[in-house]
């Protein structure tokens, strides 16, 4: 391939295409960190993962230099990029690196039960069924949620949504 007067190589020829990604410049604290984040052991995957978007973004890489690199989309490498750019101006005392790396929020409906009445379910189901006039020796989903609804602790839930509630440990109650 000539363009110019002169030979190409291939790689020279491909980096070419398409307009160049806005740059990313680290200081060296957000380096230092984002580095850790990378490397230590207990850092959930998908920040693990950001931070080495992030990470190989300041090093100069192009979208799709990074994506073939960490078997990503570009469209995802696109995205991280442009998010890290966007909370860059913030500062790290008010949004740390891992915050910074962290999903936005989804749209959807907002919680309807409270910490308070998930308080109330759990206490419920820790009581023997037989106490509260059940002729059952366990609770189940759908006689759990009618003891619910009965004593007030939330005005409606079906029997699936309280079982799950109390199966996942109640660490994620929408």
């Amino acid at each position: 391939m000539y363009i110019n007067d002169g030979p190409l190589e291939a790689t020279e020829y491909f980096s070419m295409r398409g307009p160049k990604p806005p740059t990313i410049e680290l200081a060296d604290v957000e380096r230092l960190e984002l580095e850790r984040l990378g490397r230590r052991h207990t850092t959930p995957q998908q920040l693990a993962l950001r931070a080495r978007i992030v990470l190989a973004a300041a090093d100069g890489a192009n979208n799709g230099q990074i994506a073939r690199q960490l078997e990503v989309s570009v469209d995802m490498v696109r995205r991280w990029r442009e998010r890290w750019l966007a909370l860059h101006l913030t500062a790290l005392a008010d949004l740390p690196i891992a915050e910074r790396l962290t999903d936005a929020p989804r749209p959807g409906k907002p919680t309807r039960i409270t910490d308070e009445q998930v308080a109330k379910i759990v206490a419920l189901a820790c009581e023997l069924p037989v106490d509260s006039a059940r002729p059952i020796s366990q609770w189940t989903g759908r006689e759990i949620a009618d003891e619910i609804t009965k004593r007030g602790i939330v005005g409606q839930i079906s029997g699936r949504h309280a079982a799950r509630l109390l199966k996942r440990g109640i660490s994620d109650h929408t």
